[in-house]
């Protein structure tokens, strides 16, 4: 009987450890900085669809090819590593992977400072790019900057208090929300960010000097000490 209950014992200590993280992480490096970014579990098919790509290595050697200072800075097109097609001043963006990604929206996600978001084509249904994203740098808003978009650009729809304030005192791209699917937040290094949409660019809002960047999916350990870190 003693037997049986070590044997027990260590078979759910087993399985304790070996327990997955609640969260998936990935770091974006470049030579401007590293970031490591949660992607949400609200968002199933984002996230499953980038950890797929990046453990392929589809992202390696990408360019954030739009860079638009206090507003956000978007990579991910695959045609920003092809010789070919990504010259000096040869318009990026339109490259793509075949496929869409169903739109998921809800309201506690939205484009705070540092937010991770799927870029789109004027599709009816929202759905997002297969591969394209971009990264919210944003501004700080007032409480009438707020009014004059809600009553504007999102025709009515109200901004909850909590995610007010935040607009106001970090910053971000309201605008843009329940509009392109959020699928993720900078954790680690935001500022990464800030220098890659100070760059000089030219007139497609292309940085003048490439910024490519890998991709990195972290490991499960990797994974865990982070949710013990951020405390989820």
């Amino acid at each position: 009987m003693k037997r049986f209950f070590t044997l027990v014992f260590i078979l759910f200590t087993v399985t304790a450890f070996a327990k997955p993280p609640k969260n998936q992480y990935v770091k974006i490096s470049t030579a401007n900085g590293a970031v490591i970014i949660r992607l949400y579990n609200e968002t199933p098919q984002h996230r499953d669809n980038f950890i797929k790509l990046a453990k392929k290595g589809f992202y390696n050697g990408t360019l954030f090819h739009r860079v638009i200072q206090n507003f956000m800075i978007q990579g991910g097109d695959p045609d920003s590593r092809d010789t070919s097609k990504n010259k000096p001043g040869a318009e990026l963006g339109n490259g793509d992977v075949g496929y869409t990604v169903p739109s998921e929206f809800y309201e506690s996600l939205f484009h705070k400072r540092g937010a991770l978001a799927a870029a789109r084509d004027d599709n009816p249904t929202k759905a997002s790019s297969g591969c394209q994203f971009y990264i919210v740098e944003g501004k700080r808003f007032t409480d009438e900057d707020l009014d004059k978009l809600i009553a504007g650009r999102l025709k009515g729809r109200v901004i909850p208090a909590a995610q007010r304030e935040i607009y106001k005192t970090v910053g971000g791209a309201p605008h843009l929300d329940q509009n392109y699917t959020v699928y993720g937040e900078v954790v680690t290094s935001v500022d990464m960010v800030d220098r890659i949409a100070a760059v000089k660019k030219d007139g497609h809002d292309r940085p003048l000097e490439n910024v490519p960047m890998t991709v990195t999916v972290l490991s499960k350990g990797e994974c865990k000490d982070l949710d013990k870190l951020l405390g989820l």
